[in-house]
C-alpha cells in the first residue's frame, strides 16, 4: 500500500515538473515565430531600383465609367499594401482640361502594368478598347504587364484581342482577385529591377557615346602602340 501511494506522489511530481516547464517552450515557440516572421519582412523584393522610378505609375486600371466603384476599391487595395504600389486611376489622376485621347496614351505609356477591368460596361465603351488597344501597341508580348481582370463576364465574352491573356476573375472572391494582381505586379517589378540590378553589377562598363567597352578602348591603344613601335 506504502509503495503504491509512493508511485502516486512520484507521478504527481513529474506532472508538475513537465507544467512548469512548457512555459519556456512556448516562449521558445514564439520566438522562432517572431524570428521566422521577421526573416519573411526582410525577404521582401528590393523595389528601389532606378528602373522602376522610371515611370510614374506602377499600375494603370482601365475602367468604365460604370464601374468606377470596383476600380477605386482596387486602388485602395493596392495602395494600402507595404510596397506602396503607385496606381494610376482615371478619374483622380487625368490632368484637367486635358484631351481624353492623349490623358489614355499618356497614362499607359507613364504606367509598368496594366489592369484592364473588363465587364460589359468596358466593352462598351469605345475608350475604354482604346485604351486597352494602347496597352497591347505598348507591350505585344503576355510579359505581365496587362492584367485583364474580369468582372461579371462570361466566358464566351472575353474579348479576342486577349485570348493569349491569362485573365483574373474577381466576380466571386474580389479579396482573392486583389491579391492575385497584388501579385502579379510585384513578381514584373520585382524581375524589372533584378535585370537592372545585373545590369549596374556588370563588370564591363561601356562609352555611351561611342558604344565601345574600356576593354576594347585599352586593346586599341596597345594595338596603336605596337604598332608605332613596329
Amino acid at each position: 500500500m506504502a509503495g503504491w501511494i509512493r508511485r502516486l506522489l512520484e507521478r504527481r511530481k513529474r506532472d508538475s515538473f513537465s507544467k512548469t516547464t512548457n512555459p519556456s517552450s512556448s516562449q521558445g515557440t514564439a520566438s522562432s515565430h517572431s524570428a521566422s516572421s521577421s526573416s519573411s519582412r526582410s525577404q521582401r523584393p528590393d523595389l528601389s531600383s532606378g528602373a522602376r522610378w522610371s515611370r510614374l505609375y506602377d499600375l494603370c486600371v482601365c475602367h468604365s465609367e460604370e464601374d468606377i466603384s470596383e476600380a477605386q476599391l482596387l486602388v485602395s487595395y493596392l495602395e494600402s499594401q507595404p510596397e506602396g504600389l503607385r496606381c494610376f486611376l482615371m478619374l483622380r489622376d487625368s490632368t484637367p482640361g486635358g484631351s481624353i485621347p492623349s490623358e489614355l496614351c499618356q497614362a499607359v505609356q507613364s504606367s509598368h502594368c496594366w489592369a484592364l477591368l473588363i465587364t460589359r460596361s468596358f466593352l462598351l465603351d469605345p475608350w475604354c478598347k482604346y485604351q486597352m488597344h494602347q496597352a497591347l501597341a505598348e507591350a505585344p508580348m503576355a510579359n505581365g504587364r496587362t492584367i485583364p481582370v474580369l468582372h461579371r463576364l462570361q466566358r464566351s465574352e472575353y474579348p479576342k484581342e486577349l485570348r493569349f491573356y491569362y485573365y483574373i476573375d474577381i466576380t466571386a472572391d474580389q479579396q482573392r482577385g486583389f491579391q492575385q494582381v497584388h501579385r502579379t505586379v510585384l513578381h514584373y517589378l520585382e524581375e524589372l529591377c533584378q535585370v537592372d540590378s545585373s545590369k549596374l553589377s556588370s563588370p564591363s562598363s561601356v562609352d555611351t557615346e561611342t558604344g565601345v567597352s574600356e576593354e576594347g578602348h585599352r586593346t586599341t591603344h596597345s594595338e596603336l602602340s605596337s604598332t608605332d613601335s613596329g
